[in-house]
C-alpha cells in the first residue's frame, strides 16, 4: 500500500512537503508542488480524508444547514455554496434537518468532533444561546437568516422590503382583500418577522385592516398552496389577492385556482417570492419577488473560507437587493 513516505521518495521531497502539499499549504513553491503531485499521480496515491481528521488535521470538509432540501431555494443555495467550496478544494456536506431542532444540534457536533471545518446555517431552528457555544469549534456562518445581536457574519436580502413592495404592488393593482402565506408564524418574533412587517407596513399605508381569517401560516411546499386555495374558496369573504411565501406554495395555489375554474389575475391575483424557474414556466408566468439565491450562496461561501484562512475577521452583515418581478399572474 502507497504511504506518503513512497510519495515523498519519488517526488525528492521531505515528508513535510507532500503533508503540506496535501493540506494546501499556501507557501510551497509552483516547483515542488509540481514534483509532489506527479508523484501522486504516479503511485496512485489518493489521501485517506478520515485518518487525516483523526491526527486532527482539517477536514476540508464544510457543512451546510438547511430545513428542507427538496426545496428548490435551498437547493440553488447549495449548489452556488458547493461550488464555491469544491474551487477551493473543500467538499460540501448537506446537513436537512427537517426543522428538527435536536437533528440541528447534532450537526453543529461536526464541528466539535472535527468532521467539518466550518458551518453555513441557512436556517436556524434552535435559539441562538443554543448554537453560538459551537463557535468556539469552528466558524459558523448565517445565510439567509438573520439574528441581532451576534458576532457571526450573516448574508440575508432585505425579507421587509420585498414583503413590502409585492403587497403594495397588489394594492398598486386595485386589491384591498389580500391574504397572507407565511413559512412562520405571524408573529412580532421569530420566523418570517421581517415579512410580516412588510405586509402590515404596506396595508396600513393604504389605510387597510389585517383580516386573521386571511393569514394562513407555516406554508411551504405546492401541496401547501393546494391546500391554501380550499381554505379560501370555502370562505364567505373571500380576497381577490394572494402574497404567496414562495413560488412553490404559489404555484400550488395557481394549479387548484384554474382546477376551481377560477380566472388569473381576473378572479385571484397571486405574487411569490424566490423567483424560482418555475414561476416562468407557469401559465399565466407568476409575479414574484426575486432573491439573488445564487449570489448569497457565493458570498455565503466565500466568507466562510476566509474565516477559515483568518480565523478573527470582523463580522458583518451582508445585505443583498430583492427585485419586483412582474408577469401575468397580478
Amino acid at each position: 500500500m502507497t504511504t506518503i513516505i513512497d510519495v515523498a521518495r519519488l517526488a525528492g521531497v521531505s515528508k513535510t512537503t507532500v503533508s503540506r502539499v496535501i493540506n494546501n499549504y499556501p507557501h510551497i513553491s509552483p516547483d515542488k508542488k509540481e514534483q509532489v503531485l506527479r508523484a501522486m499521480e504516479q503511485l496512485g496515491f489518493t489521501p485517506n480524508p478520515s485518518a487525516r481528521r483523526l491526527r486532527g488535521q482539517l477536514a476540508t470538509t464544510i457543512a451546510v444547514v438547511v430545513p428542507k432540501i427538496v426545496n428548490p431555494f435551498f437547493s440553488y443555495l447549495v449548489d452556488a455554496i458547493e461550488q464555491v467550496g469544491y474551487r477551493s478544494g473543500y467538499q460540501t456536506l448537506i446537513c436537512q434537518t427537517n426543522e428538527d431542532k435536536e437533528k440541528e444540534l447534532s450537526y453543529l457536533n461536526l464541528l466539535k468532533t472535527k468532521q467539518a471545518d466550518g458551518i453555513i446555517m441557512t436556517s436556524i431552528e434552535n435559539d441562538w444561546a443554543q448554537i453560538e457555544p459551537y463557535t468556539e469549534f469552528g466558524p459558523i456562518v448565517l445565510c439567509n437568516e438573520y439574528i441581532n445581536k451576534t458576532d457571526v457574519p450573516m448574508i440575508r436580502v432585505d425579507q421587509y422590503q420585498g414583503t413590502y413592495i409585492g403587497v403594495k404592488h397588489l394594492i398598486e393593482r386595485g386589491h384591498r382583500k389580500i391574504a397572507y402565506c407565511t413559512g412562520g408564524l405571524f408573529t412580532e418574533f421569530g420566523k418570517d418577522k421581517d415579512r410580516n412587517q412588510g405586509y402590515q407596513k404596506a396595508l396600513e399605508e393604504a389605510g387597510i385592516q389585517v383580516n386573521p381569517s386571511w393569514i394562513l401560516v407555516d406554508k411551504h411546499t405546492i401541496e401547501d398552496g393546494k391546500q391554501v386555495m380550499q381554505l379560501l374558496m370555502e370562505m364567505k369573504d373571500r380576497p381577490t389577492a394572494v402574497f404567496a411565501g414562495s413560488d412553490e406554495i404559489a404555484g400550488g395555489l395557481m394549479m387548484a385556482a384554474k382546477k376551481a375554474g377560477l380566472r388569473i389575475p381576473d378572479d385571484l391575483a397571486i405574487i411569490g417570492f424566490d423567483d424560482q424557474p418555475i414561476a416562468e414556466v407557469l401559465d399565466p408566468g407568476l409575479t414574484t419577488i426575486r432573491q439573488p439565491i445564487a449570489q448569497m450562496g457565493k458570498k455565503a461561501g466565500e466568507i466562510l473560507l476566509a474565516m477559515l484562512n483568518e480565523p478573527c475577521p470582523s463580522p458583518a452583515v451582508y445585505e443583498l437587493p430583492v427585485e419586483l418581478i412582474v408577469r401575468e399572474s397580478t
